[in-house]
């Protein structure tokens, strides 16, 4: 295998919402809030679904480098139940090996509420139910031996358990990558993120804001300094100003494609993370990395949801 990825295995319910349904729900846009399966019920009692659709954030990575003909493949916890049938056979649908043997809990396969807001920001509520309790015991030893990348969410470091789970894959694996996934994210885990990036990850994703906020930086020019010193590659998204690699000396930088019809953003930066891997694992340069991952994210802000049809 070229990538195996180790995420949260959460089945996206997509709502379209007005910006006064955040304000009602002391919700914040763009952001994402883990909550309880009773409020998520509540949440959704209110709303039309638009579509249900298999999802996570590697998850959804996944499938684009399976797209782009990359024998992959993931783990994930899902229960023995309708969602969770349904979410493995969207990954075999997609040519993903699922490495993770599903068994009936009393725990539910998890969700994620995403809202749609008029401007195509999205706003996500995650139930993780049984997705969360994902630990070392669940990494197949043999799938990350013989992949040769392992790539990470930072989500997983919600909750405890599945901090065994990274321990053991980033213990066991040949190259190591991670989305930092979310600023709440970051600002929660701060101390360990940072430990990540500088000490065990070979390559790291984030937004600009996400990075900020993980090196208390007053600007940009601080994070590439910082990205020069640190020696391992940072990859960055910055919405209107394209994207960035940085590694040692090397800076190097892409814009974004114009006059696109953004109709929902979820997946953006999910779908850069395949582009760029996709680059990554077949030796294509930094600079072809960074157009593939523009052009798989500037696709799927196209559609609705954070997969790319076939």
């Amino acid at each position: 295998m070229k990538v195996l990825g180790i995420g949260n295995a959460i089945v996206d319910v997509i709502c379209k919402i007005e910006d006064s349904f955040l304000t009602e729900n002391n919700l914040t846009k763009s952001t994402m809030k883990l909550v309880d399966e009773t409020e998520f019920k509540k949440l959704l009692s209110n709303l039309k679904i638009e579509e249900t659709i298999a999802g996570g954030s590697v998850a959804n990575s996944i499938v684009g480098l399976s797209q782009l003909g990359n024998p992959v493949s993931f783990i994930g916890k899902i229960n023995d139940d309708e969602l969770g049938n349904k979410y493995e056979k969207s990954l075999t649908n997609e040519k993903v090996k699922y490495c993770y043997q599903k068994k009936k809990e009393t725990i539910p396969t998890g969700t994620c509420l995403i809202l749609i807001t008029p401007d195509s920001e999205r706003t996500m509520c995650t139930f993780l139910g049984i997705a969360g309790k994902v630990n070392d015991n669940d990494i197949d030893e043999n799938a990350v031996k013989n992949s040769k990348l392992v790539f990470l969410e930072g989500y997983l470091w919600d909750e405890g358990e599945p901090k065994t789970a990274f321990d053991k894959a980033i213990s066991l694996s040949k190259k190591t990558a991670m989305t930092l996934s979310d600023k709440f994210c970051v600002d929660r885990h701060k101390k360990n993120f940072l430990d990540l990036v500088i000490n065990k990850l070979d390559i790291t994703f984030a937004n600009e804001q996400e990075i900020l906020s993980l090196i208390d930086a007053k600007n940009f020019d601080e994070v590439i300094s910082f990205g020069k010193q640190l020696g391992k590659l940072i990859v960055i998204t910055r919405g209107e100003k394209g994207s960035i690699a940085i590694k040692k000396n090397e800076v190097v930088e892409c814009d974004i494609k114009k006059d696109l019809k953004i109709v929902d953003l979820t997946g953006a930066g999910d779908l850069f993370a395949a582009g760029f891997l996709h680059g990554y694992v077949n030796n294509l340069s930094t600079k072809q990395s960074l157009e593939k991952g523009t052009e798989m994210s500037s696709k799927v802000i196209q559609i609705f949801g954070a997969r790319l049809k076939n």
